[in-house]
This record gives C-alpha cells, structure tokens and sequence, in this order.
C-alpha cells in the first residue's frame, strides 16, 4: 500500500507537470494564430505559469464554491467535529477545514494542496444516514486523500480542466469573430484558429475525463483500504460504502469536473436519476462499490 502511495504521489507531479505543457502548447497556437510570433509564445508561457500558481493556491477555494460548501458550525456539527478530531489526532494530521453541503444524497469529498491547507465537505444527507461508526469510515477514507496527497492533484483538476476549457473556447470564438476581419491581411488566420478551436473543443471533453480516471479509480480503493488503517475497523466503512450503494448518489451541485472528488459518483448512474446517465456509466471516475466492498471483506 505505501509503494502505491509513492507512486501515485510520482504521478500526480506527472500529471500536474502535464497540464502546464498542454496549457503552454494551447495558448501558444492560439498566440501564433493571432500572428503574435515569440513575444506571445513568451506571453502564453507567463500565462500558463500564473494560471498553475493560482490554481495551486486557490483550487481548493474554487472546488468548495463549485461544490456550494458552507463552513460547518462547530456547535451545530459536534460529531462531525468531534470525529475528525479524533481520527486526526490518531493518524497525527492537522485538522482540515470542515464544510457541510446542503443535499440529500449522502457524499463526501476532501480538498487543498496539503496536510496543512485541507478541507473535508459532508453533505447533509451524509450526517443524517450514516450512524457514528459508518461516518468515520467516510471521514477517514477523506483523511486519507489528504494523508496520500491525492488532494493536491484532484484539486487541481478542477481548476485545470477548466482552463482547458476556457482556451478552447477562446480560440473557437476568435476563429469566428476575427479570421473574417483579418483575411484580407493573413489568409491563415482565421484557417488556424479555427483548427485550434475546433481541436480544443473535441479533445477537451476526452482529456478531462481522462484525467479524472487516471486519478481517481486506483486512488479511491487506495483511501479505502488507508481508511480501514486509520479506524482499525472494516464493518465500519463496509456498512457505509454499503448505505452509499442503496441511497441516491447524485447531488444537485455535482458536475463532471468534480466528480472526480466525491467518496462516490454525484451524476446520474440511471435513467431514474437523471438524463446522461448511460454517458455518466461510461466515464465513471469511481470503482463499483460492490468492488470496493469485496475487497475491504478480504482484509
């Protein structure tokens, strides 16, 4: 379990390393399609370079306004509290930010860049279903992302995923708005940028979920079995996973940039649930619980 910590800690600078090149090689064809030449293949660089500074120390803000978490009171969630108090002083972590987002659907995630700048948010549905045992287990496979520093990269993500998404955009806008201006001096302008644009906007979506597989279906068993660790018992975070597969999963707030971060699935996983849901299955960024459960019972 730690080489597969190690490891996924080795990808995550990978991954993180990655975007900052695809963002350099979107913003650079972008540039030279404006017929910047170097001074903007300069300028993208700088560009690319802020948006990963920022995105690194700000990420975690936008995944909880994403998510529409709100700070939870300690006097109102005492438990909640108390629980992560108790797991943090056991395994020697800092206690994280805690957050409560108002949903039905029992789910959880954990965000920030370390140990020491972490957040965990429950949803409401979460602490009115799971009784004490089953919320430490959800609370420590959460201490555990932190613990294995999976949150800096699924962090991350969301914020990646969605300069991506941006500069995708940019260009296809642009190849509309200014190659008709600009023909009459540069016939290749307005050819270029919609490639790029057309490009970005295809291979966009395939690249996003990409990256949320890669990060997320070994990481999850991984903080499952990290959990168990943590708690010393199994039936705990079994009879969770095991609330979590029988109660509807999709929460209001949820999308597939953060999906990647949530204990299970926020989207549709059937027609019941909502449309898309055959897509959502496709792309799943989480092992099937049933999966997960079988394998902590071989502990």
């Amino acid at each position: 379990m730690y080489d597969q910590v190690a490891q996924n800690r080795r990808r995550s600078v990978l991954l993180v390393a990655g975007f900052f090149l695809l963002t350099v090689c979107i913003a650079s064809a972008i540039s030279y399609g404006f017929g910047f030449g170097l001074p903007g293949i300069v300028i993208a660089v700088v560009v690319a370079t802020t948006l990963a500074m920022v995105g690194y120390w700000k990420s975690d803000r936008v995944a909880l306004a994403v998510s529409r978490a709100k700070p939870a009171d300690e006097a109102t969630y005492a438990r909640y509290h108390n629980l992560v108090e108790g797991l943090c002083i056991a395994s020697g972590l800092p206690k994280p930010r805690l957050y409560v987002v108002d949903d039905p659907a029992p789910n959880a995630f954990a965000t920030g860049r370390d140990p020491n700048h972490a957040a965990v948010a429950v949803t409401t549905g979460l602490l009115e279903t799971m009784n004490r045992v089953e919320l430490e287990g959800v609370l420590a496979h959460e201490l555990s992302h932190i613990k294995n520093y999976d949150i800096l990269v699924s962090t991350l993500a969301v914020v990646m995923l969605g300069v991506v998404a941006l500069l995708a955009d940019l260009a296809l806008r642009s190849s509309f708005v200014l190659g008709p201006r600009r023909r009459r001096g540069n016939d290749d302008l307005g050819l270029i940028l919609m490639v790029v644009g057309l490009l970005l906007a295809i291979v966009g979506p395939v690249i996003a979920k990409l990256m949320q597989l890669a990060i997320t279906r070994r990481r999850e068993s991984l903080a499952d079995l990290s959990a168990v660790e943590m708690t010393r018992y199994p039936p705990g975070l079994i009879s969770a996973l095991q609330k979590l597969e029988a109660a509807p999963s999709v929460v209001r707030s949820g999308s597939r940039a953060t999906a990647h971060m949530w204990i299970e699935d926020p989207m549709p996983q059937t027609q019941e649930e909502g449309k898309m849901s055959r897509l959502n299955r496709l792309f799943n960024t989480h092992p099937p619980i049933a999966e997960r459960i079988a394998a902590l019972r071989e502990l």
